[in-house]
Order: structure tokens, then sequence, then C-alpha cells
């Protein structure tokens, strides 16, 4: 946007302006870089099952920020507190907190607890390690105080329920209810990662298919399709419809298993035809 005042010609970038930042801040209730990573990656799925943010940390959409104490077996109290900044992976928020927790800890047995000091570190991602950025000498520096400019927000009760019940099925309960479905926990887990694969999945057992065969293909063929051509599902012309159709054909020995996969992928353009049967689907 460009304004003008008489002297001069002024530039505004307004390219993240009215873009909404929605910070989650947990409990330090995590003991591994593992277990962190997973619960940022439980959140990504939370956001994109809600449909608020396509959770995107190669875009920037999804940032982790760690904070890392080591305190030794007996203490009660934590540790200094050392904050890594602008994790962009979840591979790197579990190898930062890992070097973290190793470094911190080799200092406490080297009788050098005290170099651990309040300050925010990046992670080089080359040599895989963290540096200092900057040091932080106290709380004034987190600016901990209330933004005049942002009044709080008071939700009652009545709203909270509304929303509560408003909610599409989350990724935990989606879990929940294909396993009493019957795949294994390896193909729930695949399944529900990706809502829109999810969807594909709910869609295609909707018609009748049988939810092994329709997770065995979902995970199997159309998967790797979707990975070839760095396709989402939302974007493959195969419908749930016509997986049902064809899962059905091999289930009832229309057609063997060999001969679907062979039908389903007849070219390089997985295009595919069902004379006889009257079914034409693209993948």
């Amino acid at each position: 946007m460009i304004y003008r005042t008489p002297a001069k010609c002024h530039v505004v970038d307004l390219n993240r302006a009215g873009v909404p930042l929605l910070e989650i801040v947990s409990e330090p209730d995590m003991k591994t870089g593992i277990e962190a990573a997973e619960y940022a990656a439980e959140l990504q799925r939370l956001v994109r099952y809600l449909g608020v943010s396509n959770g995107n940390m190669q875009e920037g959409s999804l940032r982790c920020d760690v904070n890392i104490s080591v305190h030794p077996i007996g203490q009660l109290e934590f540790g200094t507190k050392v904050e890594i900044k602008n994790l962009n992976s979840f591979s790197s928020v579990s190898r930062a907190i890992a070097f973290e927790i190793s470094r911190q800890a080799l200092l406490h047995r080297q009788g050098q607890a005290d170099q651990i000091v309040q300050e925010t570190r990046l992670l080089e991602e080359g040599a895989q390690k963290t540096v200092t950025m900057r040091n932080k000498e106290g709380l004034s520096d987190y600016r901990y105080f209330p933004e005049p400019d942002l009044p709080g927000v008071n939700l009652t009760k009545d709203y909270i329920n509304n929303i509560l019940n408003s909610l599409p099925e989350l990724p935990e309960m989606k879990r929940r209810r294909y396993e009493k479905l019957g795949p294994s926990i390896q193909d729930v887990l695949f399944l529900t990662n990706d809502v829109d694969v999810a969807a594909f999945f709910d869609a295609t057992i909707g018609t009748g298919a049988d939810i092994k065969l329709a997770a065995n293909w979902i995970m199997g063929d159309v998967a790797a399709y979707m990975n070839n051509e760095k396709l989402s599902i939302s974007y493959i012309k195969l419908t749930p419809r016509e997986l049902a159709e064809l899962i059905a054909l091999i289930k009832g020995g229309t057609v063997s298993g060999k001969i679907g996969k062979e039908v389903a992928v007849s070219n390089h353009k997985y295009t595919c035809c069902f004379n006889v049967f009257n079914i034409m689907f693209y993948l």
C-alpha cells in the first residue's frame, strides 16, 4: 500500500496484515525431543482437521520454539531455561532438544552448571548443534507484562460449549474409531495422519467397501501414486466410489488383485477403463 504526505510518499508492507497468530504454550511435561516432536506433529494434525491452518512448516505456517532446562535427579527446581527459536521441522525439534539436553547435562557433570545461562539459541543445521543467538538478562527481556493495546477477551461458558459441540471428529477420536474397525495400529496412524486421506477412506468404506482392502489400496497403490506425482489425495481423479467398485470386483473374483492393479496403473497417465463393467476412472 502506498500513501502520501505533503513531503513524501511512503510504502507500507501489508503482506502479513490480517493474518492471525495462534501461540500454544505447553506445560513442562515432555522429557525427550522425540516426545516434543510428536506433540508438535499432533498439533499440526489438529489445526488441519479444524481447517484453521494448513500447518505447513516449510511455508512458515507453523514454527516451534522450545525451552530446555536440565536439573539433577532429586532436585525439584527446574534448572536455567534455554530457548531455541524458529525450528521449522519436527526432526529439527527432536535434534535440537536432544543436543541441548546433552550439552546442559555435560556442563552439570563437569561442575560448570553456572555456564548455563538464560539465553536464546539457534539450531545450526550443518553442524547439528545449537549456538547462541542472544542473551536474556532477566524476565524483563521476555516482556512479561500486559499489552495495553490488546484488551483481554472473556469467553462465556455457553460460547465455549457451542464451539465444542460444533467441532468435527478430531485425530484422536478418529484413531479410536478406526481401531474398532479392525485395521492395525500402523494402518490407523497412516490413515488418520492426513485429514483428506481419512475422509477418502471414510467415503470409500461408506459405500460398503471391504475395510482392510480399502486401507491396503489407499496405503499402497494410491499412496505410491501420490508420492510419485507429488499430489495430495484431493487432486487425484480416482473417487472413493470408483475405488470401492474396483475392490468389489476383486473381492467378488471378477478380476484378480494383480489384474486390478495392472488396470489401475495401465499406463503412465494412470488412466484405465472397464468397458465391460461400465466403469471409467482416472488416478
